[in-house]
């Protein structure tokens, strides 16, 4: 067995200060946090007001298309629908078109926790657009950095 060659500082500092996934993993903690403390008046994490307005659609979706949207996997979904089940504000149930599909569909309480978290959410947002430079333009290439296929390289 090799000993295990020294990492060289300069490699570290490169990372630090050029790593586009360390800076957008650091940006989404930072924005998670500001969202969290935003919408605890309404109950709800970030990530949950993520999930709770993904089911508010006209038709309940599948599993599959909500996993999909959030980029997460099936099992990672299923754990975070788990706490808002619980509390009542999501219920599954079996598609009828397909027995092995399971449909998400937000309950009253579920809208009413949305519906108050919505107006949190527009006004921390509307402020974090406006100390951006060009925040239709971020969205652009976050868009593009999270397709599934990825960037060419």
């Amino acid at each position: 067995m090799h000993a295990p060659a020294d990492l060289a500082f300069e490699t570290t500092l490169l990372v630090r200060d050029t790593c586009l996934c360390l800076h957008t993993q650091r940006a989404a903690r930072a924005l998670a946090r500001r969202f969290d403390v935003a919408l605890k008046p309404a109950g709800i994490t970030s990530g949950q007001f993520s999930l709770l307005m993904s089911l508010n659609r006209p038709k309940p979706p599948n599993l599959g298309s909500v996993a999909a949207l959030l980029a997460m996997d099936r099992t990672t979904l299923t754990a975070n629908l788990k706490p808002l089940e619980r509390r009542g504000l999501v219920e599954t149930a079996p598609d009828l078109t397909d027995r092995r599909a399971r449909l998400l569909r937000l309950t009253p309480a579920g809208r009413a926790v949305l519906a108050e978290a919505a107006p949190i959410w527009r006004h921390l947002h509307a402020a974090i657009e406006t100390a951006l430079s060009d925040p239709n333009h971020l969205r652009s290439e976050l868009n593009l950095l999270s397709r599934s296929d990825g960037v060419a390289g």
